[in-house]
């Protein structure tokens, strides 16, 4: 396909980590059409991911929660007159919706294409897009990328982006400062959205006193509800020398990002601040359970995976149970290991007068 598209919307509505994966697809389009502007419609709960990319236009951002029939209809309305207003003329959907068909069907973008997912096979959705791109790929990156092959593009760009100004981190790094943290820092994001995503706090402090010996200094990360909060601070009850814990629920997705950036390494589980890591080119250990390891994977070289079905068998997703911690069979020194393959430095122990120093 030879057109040289001007206004293009890309359609994704999914959670921040999901988001993050569909950078590359953002930026072969940019690659591919430089004068283009690309616009993004996301859940409004998400648009803090994408913030700060370069290559964005306008982020537009749709509610997915807390409103009514009258409301939700209201809002359909007015993003369509939005959207319609900025005369597309491609459309790239990368998301499921049912909604998204009839979205689209009311743009006047002359070439819409979207995945062809196995659950959306009924004519009107079809129908809704001028071009249907098989849906492959091994990993989420690989199977975003798929829905350009009707463009006849197959030079991809495949990194992961995560953008934030110089300021974020002069911002982060003031704070750091303001609580003693060096440069020798870990990140650690115990949680996740989801319980049977997550490690057992105990194993995390184990592996955070290997850190202090070795004067790693470790700060703990996580999202600001009262779940995620209690969780950091009941790791950093168990550990010798307490982590810092200050930051956690406090900082915005770029700050996040500019603290993981510059850190020695990031440990977490399945979760959007794994793929920060991964986009800012951070060292990984990473954990999974009962999620598709394989597909979710961080996107980097440089990373280390645990997953739980090495341990033991795994249930199918649709049979898991989502209160249980799939990961507690991973053991603690294992990851302690794993951190001595990727840290071989080792400066003075944390808790001692020339380790405080660094």
């Amino acid at each position: 396909m030879n057109k040289q598209f001007k206004r293009i919307l890309v359609i994704k509505m999914r959670f921040h980590g999901d988001m993050l994966l569909t950078t590359p697809v953002i930026s072969t389009l940019k690659q591919r059409y430089p004068d283009a502007k690309v616009d993004v419609l996301l859940y409004q709960d998400t648009m803090p991911i994408l913030s700060e990319n370069p290559e964005i236009n306008v982020l537009h951002g749709i509610k997915n929660r807390g409103t009514g029939t009258r409301a939700k209809i209201a809002n359909f309305v007015h993003l369509l007159k939005t959207l319609r207003a900025s005369h597309y003329d491609l459309v790239v959907n990368l998301t499921d919706q049912w909604i998204v068909a009839l979205l689209v069907r009311g743009l006047q973008a002359e070439t819409k294409i979207t995945q062809d997912f196995a659950q959306r096979q009924s004519r009107f959705w079809k129908n809704s897009f001028t071009h249907l791109a098989p849906y492959t790929g091994e990993h989420v990156v690989e199977r975003n990328l798929s829905v350009l092959r009707p463009l006849g593009i197959n030079d991809f760009y495949t990194d992961t982006t995560m953008s934030y100004r110089p300021e974020h981190w002069e911002t982060m790094r003031a704070r750091l400062d303001a609580l003693e943290v060096g440069e020798h820092y870990v990140v650690i994001q115990p949680t996740a959205r989801q319980l049977f995503k997550c490690w057992d706090d105990d194993k995390f402090a184990q592996v955070i006193d290997a850190l202090h010996a070795r004067g790693y200094e470790v700060v703990l990360t996580s999202g600001p509800g009262a779940d995620d909060l209690a969780c950091v601070n009941n790791i950093a009850r168990q550990c010798q020398t307490a982590p810092v814990t200050e930051l956690a629920g406090k900082t915005s997705f770029p700050q996040l990002a500019a603290l993981i950036d510059r850190a020695a390494l990031f440990i977490g589980v399945d979760s959007a601040p794994m793929h920060i890591a991964a986009a800012v080119k951070t060292p990984i250990i990473c954990l999974f359970g009962a999620t598709d390891h394989v597909f979710w994977r961080p996107w980097s070289d440089n990373a280390i995976q645990f997953w739980a079905g090495n341990y033991q068998a795994m249930p199918k997703r649709a049979e898991l149970d989502r209160n249980k911690k799939y990961l507690s069979v991973i053991p603690a020194a294992d990851v302690i290991q794993a951190t001595e393959t990727l840290l071989p430095d080792t400066f003075a122990p944390i808790g001692t007068a020339q380790g405080n120093a660094s």
